[in-house]
């Protein structure tokens, strides 16, 4: 815009002056012939007109940075926004995630502390029923201890030989230990002498009736004697091989007749002929020799079946008592020497045996074991109450 505004102002001047001989024309016209002097006025214009050409190259190469230096600064400015926007986008998935696991943590944190809390929650009403629990068998011995009779520990002995003749019958299946331990009980029961105590001495009389009926066997006594049949069982002889009898075979007669010496004959010399050789002819099938092997194996099969039975009569299992004793007597009767009176004796033994009944039907609960404890517990009661009042006024 200076350029064009300059140039009119200039152009008259070019007009009236005369052109413009540089330093280097003047030389060269100085040392040329034909060169001419130049005119002093014009010096300052052609100054003025450099400086005006200066002053538009200036600005448009100010204005070239200037715009330049903006572009640049906008681009700048662009790629700053991107990476900020980029930046700020990240962030913000950063503060996304975070949030997220931030959440989830605290869910976990609040599961984790209802969890703690409601396990908190539980053992302390735990220890809260124990407590109670503790208090109240405090309770009941205390009041069993200030309630206490002369005669009460009559009552616990009785209860404690109930107890044990329980176990003896139930565990042991000693039916003789367990009446005794009753009629014990029941004379700790008369002793007291309370007449609020005779349905207790009824039911304790039933229990020591049923004892009573119930059938006793004598199981060591059978062991005993299943015992000595195992003993007994390597001095037993073995059957030997039994043979059919022989056909009775006529013998030949010698005729006096000349006339049958052929038969004659023939009939000396098969006489003379049997002194060497003897044939005989058996019908019937003949039972074999067992072997030394087969011997040892059959005694010690024996004494196992014995051993069953021993151990069937421990645990009252009467079909496997019964049928081990009828397989050792029939293994008896076939392989052993039926006429030797050792082996009658043992299978007579077995035969008795296996008719034994190891097996009895014990009742299933004692009556007096409910009764007794009836007893104690509304006796305790009737203490407690009292006590419960006191504590309440």
């Amino acid at each position: 815009m200076t350029s064009k505004n300059n140039n009119p102002h200039i152009e008259p001047e070019k007009a009236a002056t005369p052109p413009l001989v540089t330093e280097k024309d003047a030389t060269d016209n100085l040392d040329s012939p034909k060169s001419y002097v130049q005119d002093p006025t014009s010096q300052p214009e052609e100054k003025s007109d450099k400086r005006a050409k200066r002053s538009i190259k200036l600005s448009v190469i100010a204005i070239s940075l200037s715009i330049i230096f903006s572009g640049g600064i906008a681009y700048q400015m662009q790629q700053k926004d991107a990476f900020y926007q980029a930046k700020i986008n990240a962030l913000q998935t950063q503060l996304t995630q975070t949030q997220s696991q931030l959440a989830a943590e605290i869910n976990q944190i609040k599961q984790e502390t209802q969890a703690k809390a409601d396990q908190l929650t539980h053992k302390t009403d735990v220890a809260l029923n124990q407590q109670q629990k503790s208090i109240d068998s405090l309770q009941l011995a205390i009041a069993d201890i200030k309630g206490r009779r002369p005669n009460d520990w009559l009552l616990a002995e009785a209860d404690y030989l109930v107890k044990l003749a329980g176990r003896k019958l139930f565990l042991e299946h000693d039916i003789v230990s367990a009446t005794k331990l009753m009629e014990s009980a029941d004379q700790r029961i008369a002793e007291l002498n309370d007449p609020s105590l005779v349905p207790l001495r009824k039911a304790m009389a039933r229990d020591i009736t049923q004892l009573k009926i119930i059938p006793l066997i004598d199981r060591e006594g059978l062991v005993l004697r299943l015992t000595s049949l195992q003993q007994q069982v390597d001095t037993l002889p073995l059957a030997n091989a039994m043979l059919p009898e022989t056909q009775q075979q006529s013998a030949p007669q010698v005729s006096e007749n000349i006339n049958d010496w052929q038969n004659n004959l023939v009939s000396s010399l098969k006489d003379f002929s049997e002194n060497f050789i003897t044939f005989r002819t058996r019908d019937g099938n003949a039972i074999p020799l067992l072997s030394p092997e087969q011997h040892f194996y059959l005694k010690e099969n024996l004494k196992a079946k014995l051993e069953t039975a021993i151990k069937a009569v421990y645990a009252e299992q009467q079909e496997i008592y019964t049928t081990a004793l009828s397989t050792a007597d029939k293994w008896s009767a076939s392989f052993f020497n039926s006429d030797d009176q050792s082996v009658q004796q043992f299978n007579h033994a077995l035969l008795q045996l296996s008719k034994q009944n190891i097996q009895v039907q014990y009742p299933v609960k004692l009556e007096t074991q409910h009764e007794l404890a009836d007893v104690i517990t509304e006796r305790l009661r009737r203490e407690v109450s009292p006590m419960s009042v006191t504590e309440d006024k």
